[in-house]
């Protein structure tokens, strides 16, 4: 694998290199740093200094080079223009026809120009973020501040592009007249919009969105899956029809998800019942639903490490271990065993194959295709979500056959193991193996790497400003190169090989996104899998009516997700959706408490549907943030971001479903407030956290 500034000089285009950020020599000056400041020849503002001087100076280099280009661009754009009018008096086929091709040929010039300025703003994340990391003080954050909102700001040329908009719009106004649409006055401002026919449009479009992280409904839903894309864009379009990809395969993994939700949170309207007529208070139902995620910490790992050498065997073992796990489930109520329906959730738990159908997406599918993919995986996991509980509000039967009984609490076990039997044939049947033939002669793709790398800082301001010599040699990032040369040691570029070596990869900016991402899946399971209990004990609701609850709650994921991806997120940057939300989810949080007043349904509705929402909300820009300020070593192997994120919100629904059944000793009165408060003070330390790491996320 070779190095970040290789990969980075191999993007360049050609003509251009002189001005694209001296990445090589920045780093080299960054080593000579360490070493002065080591042998104590230099001080630390000395530094700091110097470095600031030298980022001025080439992102002054950068700036200047893209006006002229502009500029140029403009001047070409304004020539055409005069040719338009001139071809309006007298229209004239082949002429038009050749003003388009030249408008597309300003286009892809525009283009190069778009993929200049993006490569230079991930050089310079990367660079202010090898600094943080090498000296262990927070410069980006003062960087960002001093620089990025300053009336002469040069910084946001780069990381906002000021300016290209405006010759993008030029360039899609003009070609979209030059349609086979003369005379009908059509116009890129018309609402709505026609869809401009040409391929250099979207080109554009798509690179405009990268450089600004403008994003829609499926690019915001896609974020949940924490399937990501290259690190580095390629300056031409590159749609390559990947050997490996098999749409039913595909359809297969997105099933498998499906299902799995819906067998997750089937149980929750009943389970409570389940554990009073096996003989243990309601409050066990805590245990019972959490069981599923206690192996899931476990499944995660083993089942993301065999994906390395199949995809079709893991399948298969996930489905028959979930088809024992539910027939176990049902069998406990006639065994009246409360251990048969733990043992029967913990193989549920052990036959997760999220991290399979993740791991497919990512290397299997297309580029072209992977976001429509993940928008998929996340829709599906929604759909379960809601699906399972609005399923057992139906499952209201209660009949013998031979000596099994059928009922509102079995029900749901033998639905599913008949669910996952029909999905064993249809995947023993329909699902193609990739071939790893294909997949071991291609480059590897960082198929986990955002097109841009997010600003992970050190946490704090330390001394001495060097952390240690042994960082001079290896940078945790893996794209340090070796004293004059652009490569890496091998072993720097590697993929994490534990779970203990990711661990030293995460920066205080990961882990506050991993802090969010466990607090607001601990919000979310805590209202969800108390909601029964709660529910009966306050207002004596049946089983439908918590399922119609649980459903109508699950509904909402794919509406709120078409809101924010549409609009909010291209109104306001992601770092403050993130801090909005957190504290909208810590509000839910103190809304639903039970203070003074009788507790009502209303009050619980709507603290609820707060609560979910904003988390809803939390989780698709903490993890578009995620994969910003991750190490690109995480973007790939066994134990990559997404293994991680999984494990942070496994281990947080374990958590919360452990705090309802030790609380449910308290009694059913206490159970409420005694669950919100970890709720809240994990929601309040994320929200301290985030603003201590508030100009990392730029």
């Amino acid at each position: 694998m070779v190095a970040f500034g290789k990969k980075l000089k191999d993007r360049q285009i050609a003509e251009w290199q002189g001005y694209y950020i001296n990445y090589k020599m920045m780093k080299k000056k960054v080593r000579q740093y360490a070493l002065q400041i080591e042998i104590g020849i230099q001080d630390r503002q000395h530094v700091l200094k110097d470095f600031s001087r030298m980022l001025d100076n080439q992102i002054e280099k950068i700036v200047l080079f893209l006006l002229e280009q502009q500029g140029l661009l403009a001047s070409r754009i304004a020539k055409l223009g005069e040719q338009q009018e001139a071809l309006q008096e007298h229209p004239d086929i082949s002429q038009i026809s050749e003003l388009r091709e030249t408008y597309r040929t300003v286009g892809r010039d525009l283009l190069k120009l778009l993929y200049f300025v993006e490569i230079n703003a991930i050089g310079l994340r990367k660079i202010l973020k090898k600094f943080d990391k090498r000296f262990g003080y927070r410069f980006t954050d003062y960087y960002i501040k001093t620089r990025a909102n300053h009336p002469y700001s040069q910084l946001q040329q780069v990381f906002k592009h000021v300016g290209i908009g405006a010759v993008v719009g030029a360039i899609s106004r003009n070609l979209g007249e030059l349609q086979d649409r003369q005379g009908s006055y059509v116009s890129i401002y018309d609402q709505p919009p026609l869809p401009l026919q040409d391929s250099v449009i979207d080109l554009m479009k798509a690179a405009v969105d990268r450089l600004t992280h403008s994003t829609n409904f499926l690019n915001f839903l896609a974020q949940h899956a924490l399937i990501l894309q290259e690190e580095l864009p390629f300056p031409v379009d590159e749609h390559v029809e990947d050997q490996r990809y098999h749409f039913m395969s595909l359809m297969l993994n997105l099933a498998s998800t499906f299902l799995y939700m819906v067998n997750t949170y089937i149980i929750v309207p009943t389970a409570d019942d389940y554990a009073l007529s096996l003989g243990a208070a309601a409050t066990v139902c805590g245990i019972v639903i959490g069981a599923m995620a206690v192996a899931q910490i476990f499944s995660s790992v083993y089942f993301s490490a065999w994906s390395n050498k199949s995809y079709f065997k893991p399948l298969i073992f996930s489905t028959i271990v979930l088809f024992v796990g539910n027939v176990m489930y049902a069998l406990a109520y006639d065994l009246d065993s409360i251990v048969v329906l733990l043992a029967g959730r913990l193989f549920c738990g052990l036959g997760s194959a999220r991290a399979v159908n993740r791991r497919y997406i990512s290397d299997c599918v297309p580029l072209k295709i992977r976001m429509q993919a993940s928008a998929g995986f996340v829709s599906a996991s929604a759909l379960g979500m809601a699906c399972g509980p609005a399923l057992a509000g139906l499952l209201q039967y209660n009949f013998k056959i031979y000596k099994l009984t059928f009922n509102e609490e079995t029900l749901p076990g033998w639905v599913m193991a008949v669910a996952w039997l029909i999905y064993l044939i249809w995947l023993w049947i329909l699902f193609k193996e990739p071939s790893r033939e294909v997949e071991a002669n291609e480059t590897p793709q960082e198929s986990n790497a955002e097109p841009a790398e997010g600003d992970a800082l050190e946490n704090g301001i330390k001394k001495p400003l060097l952390i240690s010599s042994e960082r001079t040699e290896q940078d945790a990032d893996g794209d340090d190169e070796c004293e004059g040369s652009d490569e890496a040691p091998e072993e720097s570029h590697q993929a994490a090989t534990s779970l203990q070596s990711a661990y030293r990869l995460l920066t205080p900016s990961v882990k506050v996104q991993l802090l969010i991402y466990f607090m607001l899946k601990y919000a979310m399971e805590i209202l969800l899998s108390e909601s029964s209990v709660i529910t009966t004990y306050y207002f004596g609701w049946s089983t439908s009516s918590v399922a119609i609850f649980l459903a109508c709650l699950g509904l909402t994921v794919l509406p709120v997700n078409i809101v924010v991806g549409n609009y909010i997120c291209n109104m306001f940057e992601d770092r403050q959706i993130l801090l909005a939300s957190e504290i909208v989810v810590c509000i839910g949080i103190l809304l639903s408490f039970h203070v003074f007043i009788p507790y009502s349904i209303p009050q619980y509705v709507i603290s609820g549907l707060i609560m979910f929402v904003s988390a809803e909300v939390l989780e698709g820009v903490n993890l578009s943030l995620l994969s910003r300020v991750m190490s690109s070593r995480l973007s790939r192997g066994t134990y990559n971001g997404g293994l991680l994120s999984t494990e942070a919100g496994t281990i947080a629904r374990v958590v919360a479903d452990s705090t309802i059944t030790l609380a449910g000793y308290l009694g059913d009165s206490k159970l409420l407030n005694v669950t919100l408060l970890p709720s809240l003070i994990i929601c309040i330390s994320s929200i301290i956290a985030t603003l201590c790491t508030y100009n990392s996320l730029y």
